[in-house]
């Protein structure tokens, strides 16, 4: 990886675009997570999930995962769909523990700031 994941512009554009992000703390202004969620139709995308290092492997990522689950399931979402990156290889089970099914393959969006080639994996499951 070449530089930060993302930065505020970006995340001012994914939330103008109708996404939302879902923080998680543990105390007021103490940040342990965050989760983008989209929602389109019948359809629904979560992403960039993240948990603190130092609180990871407390079950935090399930709970971001179920309530990004909940409220897109609210807003009438049959469908929620994934896309993680294929270097990252311990992802595709962690997922497969929710629930999550692999359905083929994207192109990596940004291939300049990659540090090696490398695409998605799309995985999808019914909500």
């Amino acid at each position: 990886k070449i530089g930060d994941r993302t930065n505020a512009n970006q995340i001012v554009e994914l939330m103008n675009s109708g996404g939302e992000f879902l923080v998680l703390e543990s105390l007021p202004g103490t940040l342990c997570g965050c989760v983008y969620l989209k929602c389109d139709g019948e359809r629904a995308y979560f992403g960039m999930l993240s948990i603190d290092p130092a609180r990871q492997g407390r079950g935090l990522g399930r709970q971001l995962i179920d309530a990004v689950e909940a409220r897109a399931r609210a807003r009438g979402c049959r469908f929620m769909d994934i896309h993680i990156v294929n270097l990252r290889e311990e992802l595709p089970a962690y997922y497969r523990r929710f629930g999550y099914v692999e359905q083929g393959t994207l192109p990596f969006s940004d291939p300049d700031r990659a540090s090696r080639p490398c695409h998605f994996i799309v995985m999808s499951k019914p909500l």
